[in-house]
């Protein structure tokens, strides 16, 4: 009997320790390939369908194995159910003395020094984020780890995070007067120090990108890393191996500037003066776009000299503000920082003015009272590849969708994995029995005007069906809006709309109501874990395409096909067919769970067309094209089916 299946088997340690633990012989035989690469080195890719209970397949060997193992989870949320679920159950039944660490990215831990300066400049302009500021301050005295995500009482998007903690920028470092109580440099301490760390993609690529440019580390070395949701992980690292410069940077440096003025240079009047027109300068820019929030390729800013002037401004502004700050930087170390946040800043806005490299893509987004100017690479393969080797002998690269049919090569293609070894095993779920995928007949073609009203005329007697009880997806906003406004006079559930409330909040009262029918759009389609009867539908409105007005696709299409690829079949058509997995993937989440899959979407089906990707790609679920049936399954649902 190997290790593994001391611990998976039927009869094993999990089967001993855990009510309710199931074998699954999938489940086993991931265990025994990741055991394979931890002691004898190289990359695995593998898909473990809904069920698999891959986690455990793959914490049993890191937690055997007697190694440095790093753990990469797609979301902050996700890193801590693996943290402070998952793994103390695993460490548990297998009574391992293994120390572990959780390590988040720097954004996400109190820092002493800012609240203190937050705290004693008291000028908060409403009540609420002053009553968010006392909650920080009271927590702060009894947090051990000073992760925010102890506080639920404050919520994320709440804007007294920025102001309590510390950015690349404005980090003092050594420096620092509460460099003694600093919960990131606690956090990386006992991250050196474990056997097994738990991080998120956003910390693993920040430290590929950090060692890329030859400016230290982030994350200790390892023997292996394995990376859960993986599907994510490309587009995570398109974002750290390219540049971003915010206007909320250079807002925050406006003001970090004044802040430290006040500390270290009250004498020199010209230095809030000027922090103050490069205040003016930024907000200016972010009008000269307009209105609306939107994203464009940089050939849009190109055409209008405007925003081209403003940007130019900026720039000068912040060589007018470093310039003043250099002469009294020797002063204090805050000032110091802020000196070299106006060269850096400057530097990369010149660059993206400036130059047009075809490797990269220049991109600008807006938001309501910010932006964002990117310089995104085409291409990270041969750059990640790269960082692999210096970073572990191992890798495991694993989520519920990495394959389209059989096919692994677009995941291996993004990150330069051709030489992986690659494996694949199906959902236990007995998906012909449990879920019915329904694809409606006679809807118009989804670039129509009137479709969304008529994927709503698809949906209401379905809803009236399930009772409630689903979520519909979509692939737009706009979408999403037509048919709330339609919805809410037509059904007598709850409706639950994205964006009246934060997603953690639209859940949770999703799954107390028990008949509620939720509307989201993309942050819906994964990482959701909702189970039994409360969501027995899930509609989806179009096969989940990226909008081609999306400028780094578009930038991507036009260099694969300088290549001579094909951009729809080699990038566009894998990417939706990943997508649509993990939206179909919220349907069935347990042995027990059964209900309906509605994808309404005519091109699915169409004669001669690429449907068949999609149809191969997804679980054997039974399929109808009849409501009459689809309304059924949700009475009859134990009728003996089979995919077809």
């Amino acid at each position: 009997m190997s290790r593994i299946t001391e611990v998976l088997g039927p009869d094993g340690l999990l089967a001993d320790a855990l009510d309710g633990f199931r074998y699954r012989s999938e489940q086993s035989e991931m265990a025994e390939a990741v055991d394979r690469i931890m002691e004898e080195g190289g990359t695995l890719i593998c898909e473990a369908g809904t069920g698999t209970g891959k986690t455990f397949a793959y914490l049993t060997p890191a937690i055997l194995s007697g190694r440095k193992v790093i753990i990469s989870t797609g979301t902050k949320n996700l890193q801590d159910q693996l943290y402070d679920k998952d793994l103390p159950l695993v460490k548990k039944a297998l009574a391992a003395p293994v120390k572990t660490a959780l390590l988040k990215g720097r954004s996400n831990y109190l820092c002493p020094h800012r609240l203190e300066i937050a705290v004693t400049e008291g000028k908060l302009h409403s009540s609420r984020l002053q009553r968010d500021l006392n909650r920080v301050a009271n927590w702060a005295n009894r947090t051990r780890r000073g992760d925010i995500a102890e506080l639920p009482g404050v919520p994320e998007d709440s804007m007294i995070w920025p102001m309590v903690t510390s950015t690349n920028d404005n980090c003092l470092g050594q420096d620092c007067p509460s460099y003694a109580k600093c919960h990131l440099v606690e956090a990386r301490r006992r991250a050196f120090e474990a056997d097994l760390v738990v991080i998120n993609h956003h910390l693993l690529c920040a430290d590929f990108a950090l060692k890329a440019g030859g400016f230290g580390e982030l994350l200790p070395e390892a023997d292996c890393i394995i990376v859960d949701e993986a599907h994510q992980l490309a587009e995570t690292a398109s974002n750290f191996f390219g540049f971003t410069l915010s206007g909320r940077q250079l807002l925050e440096l406006a003001k970090d500037t004044e802040l430290e003025y006040v500390k270290e240079a009250g004498d020199m009047p010209e230095i809030p003066q000027q922090a103050a027109v490069l205040d003016k300068a930024t907000k200016d820019l972010r009008l000269e776009f307009g209105i609306d929030s939107k994203r464009g390729p940089w050939a849009e800013i190109a055409r209008q000299p405007n925003i081209i002037d403003a940007m130019k401004l900026v720039s000068e502004e912040l060589e007018t503000l470093g310039g003043i700050l250099d002469g009294v930087k020797d002063r204090g170390k805050g000032l110091e920082g802020c000196a070299e946040r106006c060269k850096v800043l400057r530097a990369g806005l010149d660059n993206l003015i400036e130059q047009d490299d075809n490797d990269d893509v220049r991109w600008y987004e807006t938001f309501r009272t910010t932006f964002r100017l990117n310089r995104t690479p085409l291409s990270i393969a041969e750059l990640f590849h790269e960082r692999m080797a210096e970073a572990a002998k191992g890798w495991v690269f694993t989520s519920a969708t990495l394959a389209v049919g059989e096919s692994f090569s677009h995941f291996q293609n993004q990150l330069g994995l051709g030489d992986a070894q690659t494996a694949k095993w199906d959902s236990p779920f007995d998906y012909p029995n449990q879920a019915l995928w329904y694809v409606p007949r006679g809807l118009p073609q989804p670039s129509m005007q009137e479709y969304t009203a008529a994927v709503v005329e698809i949906a209401l007697p379905i809803l009236q069906a399930s009772q409630g009880r689903a979520f519909m997806l979509f692939t737009s906003h706009r979408a999403l809006n037509i048919a709330a406004e339609l919805l809410a006079e037509r059904i007598e559930f709850p409706l639950l709309t994205q964006g009246e409330a934060a997603k953690s909040e639209l859940l949770e009262r999703f799954r107390q109501l028990g008949n509620a029918v939720l509307l989201g759009t993309s942050a819906f389609w994964e990482g959701i874990d909702v189970r039994g009867d409360a969501l027995s539908c899930v509609i989806i409105d179009k096969l989940p395409f990226a909008s081609p007005g999306d400028p780094v696709l578009q930038a991507r299409i036009e260099a694969l096909r300088k290549q001579g690829g094909n951009p729809f079949f080699d990038f566009q058509l894998p990417q939706a067919c990943i997508a649509l997995k993990q939206g179909a993937g919220r349907l069935i989440r347990g042995v027990d769970d059964r209900g309906v899959l509605v994808v309404c979407d005519p091109r699915l089906l169409k004669k001669g067309g690429y449907g068949h990707t999609f149809l191969d790609s997804m679980p054997p679920m039974a399929r109808t094209r009849d409501p009459d049936e689809a309304a059924q399954f949700f009475t009859n649902p134990r009728t003996e089916r089979s995919a077809s």
